[in-house]
């Protein structure tokens, strides 16, 4: 498996231009390929594929003096990238889910990170600090140990801060088997709500600094266009925006531990979240961050063994988690009443139904399995 780990960089001030050098020159030779790509299609109706963008890589060192110096792997990854985004739209097509739209030109504050593909080949590890082909040798804030081997390298702006994001394999370590299992109830008054009845509050990150982005966005909207004064406040924005980025991460991080070291199954509903974003919950929904807790628990579930199953979230809150009786209720409508007997919370009984889903699903699977082993030749 492979796992990604990220560190802070302090590179000194000539190694900072130099950083900045880099990836403008790599910025511009990606939208120099998504030119070609786009010019040859409407000229002679055919697509330009990577092998031959890859192939333009050594003219253009031959013939740009700001990319002379610059080591090759970080224009292929470039041309990597600009292929991986087609390659998005293209699928976005077939599907015909989402607004699907070809990849655009990238602007100076558009494109944010370039990268390296093999280890001891443009970069290595000297000593406590990161050799950087071209650049030098960069502090690295090494809060964490690295773990595995190093694959590949990314290096990333953001909020005027530079960061190392290092792609290592290494094997799964599956933790002891606890016995429980768990379902998981996702909304916006209480972030989740577990079938055992425990709530996780909503934090509201975003609506909490709400006041402090409006007035730092109305200063950047103040200050002259191509000023210095307008960048420092555009630096300002950037870093209020990412430290309530970092407290949400942080924040969902340390659930999703929670989770995976009391829980051997977990059961999660498997919302829609890109077609929910386009309602009037749009904001507080981003601001849950739904999305980030399900893509890094099942990252994390498969590197400690645990198992995670997306349930369908039809009906969860309005079937009876002890009969399955239905009933239509409104947003409003907080608590469950069954005439079954049943009455608890609205979401606790929705986790329960999540729960049962995810039982079958567990058990389907299970039988499944099972049959393979049987057929298997001895």
């Amino acid at each position: 498996m492979f796992k990604v780990f990220n560190y802070r960089l302090y590179p000194s001030k000539s190694q900072g231009e130099s950083l900045e050098s880099t990836l403008e020159t790599c910025r511009r030779f990606y939208n120099d390929c998504l030119g070609q790509r786009k010019a040859t299609y409407e000229m002679e109706g055919r697509t330009v594929g990577k092998r031959e963008q890859l192939r333009r890589v050594k003219i253009h060192k031959a013939n740009n003096p700001y990319a002379t110096d610059l080591h090759s792997h970080i224009l292929q990854v470039a041309v990597a990238d600009l292929d991986k985004a087609f390659q998005a739209f293209f699928r976005r097509i077939k599907e015909g889910t989402g607004k699907a739209g070809p990849p655009r030109f990238k602007g100076r504050n558009r494109f944010r990170s370039f990268g390296f593909k093999e280890n001891g080949n443009g970069f290595k590890i000297d000593g406590r600090r990161l050799r950087l082909s071209g650049i030098g040798r960069v502090a690295v804030r090494w809060h964490r140990p690295l773990e595995g081997k190093i694959k590949t390298l990314r290096i990333t702006r953001k909020a005027g801060k530079w960061y190392a994001s290092f792609c290592c394999e290494l094997e799964a370590r599956p933790l002891p088997a606890t016995g429980q299992e768990i379902g998981i109830d996702v909304g916006l008054s209480s972030l989740l709500t577990l079938s055992t009845g425990e709530k996780v509050d909503n934090p509201r990150w975003y609506r909490n600094a709400q006041q402090k982005l409006r007035i730092a966005q109305r200063s950047v909207a103040r200050k002259k266009l191509g000023g210095a004064n307008r960048r420092k406040a555009v630096s300002r924005l950037s870093r209020l925006a990412e430290q309530v980025a970092s407290q949400r991460k942080d924040f969902l991080n340390k659930i999703i531990i929670t989770l995976v070291m009391s829980f051997d199954r977990i059961a999660l509903e498997d919302l829609s979240i890109d077609r929910m974003v386009h309602g009037h919950l749009a904001k507080s929904i981003l601001d849950a961050g739904w999305g980030y807790l399900r893509g890094h628990l099942l990252s994390k579930a498969e590197s400690a063994g645990r198992r995670v199953a997306l349930v369908d979230p039809a009906y969860t809150s309005q079937d009876c988690c002890q009969c399955g009786h239905r009933q239509k209720l409104s947003l409003s409508d907080r608590w469950y009443e069954c005439p079954c007997g049943n009455s608890r919370d609205r979401d606790e009984n929705a986790a329960l139904n999540v729960l049962r889903a995810g039982q079958v699903r567990w058990a389907s699977s299970s039988s499944v399995e099972g049959l393979a082993q049987e057929a298997a030749p001895l």
